[in-house]
């Protein structure tokens, strides 16, 4: 597929055949375009927890999904299309490693104080390995989603995964093959931007 076609097909799938795992190798290309993402200093501060057996899948939707709001605990119909995806892959971020990395000598900096940090370049660099997992997932006729870790339930994804302190969840990659009941999200009624409004030239 043309890399321009990949990139106006990316769109985020909410539904996933159950029936059809992901191919051994697609997930590895995943991962392996995951960490040819640029990150700050070539730091590389990121993990990815990989998510494939039921088991292992039951207890991050356990453990991160909201409880069921209604009386008779029946889910949210997206959380329940979002639940049949086959692979759920988690970008963690690791901020001890920029700040350990801008401290050697090479950097010129002495002390690992965050302040000189214009933004959380080890959330914006987890982001680009995200962006590359989901662009790799249209490029083998996938489906993915990128979506977030609710910050109440940081902790207790922490301890359903034994996760170290130091690396914190920038959300979660669920691939799959689309199924047929996924939903456009109705935010896309929007509409899309053009490059018009959103780009200045020169000046503001």
């Amino acid at each position: 597929m043309e890399f321009a076609d990949v990139v106006r097909r990316r769109r985020m799938v909410r539904d996933y055949d159950p029936d059809r795992p992901v191919p051994p190798e697609v997930r590895d290309r995943l991962l392996e375009h995951a960490i040819r993402a640029p990150s700050a200093g070539f730091s590389q501060g990121w993990a990815f927890l990989v998510l494939e057996t039921p088991e292992e899948r039951d207890r991050f939707w356990a453990a991160t999904a909201p409880a069921p709001a209604h009386p008779t605990g029946a889910r949210d119909g997206w959380l329940a299309r979002m639940r049949r995806a086959p692979l759920l892959v988690v970008p963690l971020a690791n901020k001890s490693a920029y700040l350990d990395r801008y401290a050697e000598p090479d950097k010129g900096w002495t002390d690992r104080d965050e302040a000189r940090w214009p933004v959380p370049y080890w959330d914006v660099d987890a982001g680009m390995a995200s962006l590359l997992m989901l662009l790799t997932a249209v490029d083998e006729g996938l489906g993915a989603c990128f979506f977030g870790v609710p910050a109440e339930r940081v902790e207790a994804f922490r301890a359903a995964f034994g996760v170290p302190p130091e690396y914190r969840p920038v959300g979660c990659v669920s691939v799959g093959y689309p199924g047929t009941e996924d939903k456009r999200s109705p935010s896309l009624r929007r509409g899309r931007r053009g490059v018009d409004e959103v780009v200045h030239r020169g000046r503001w």
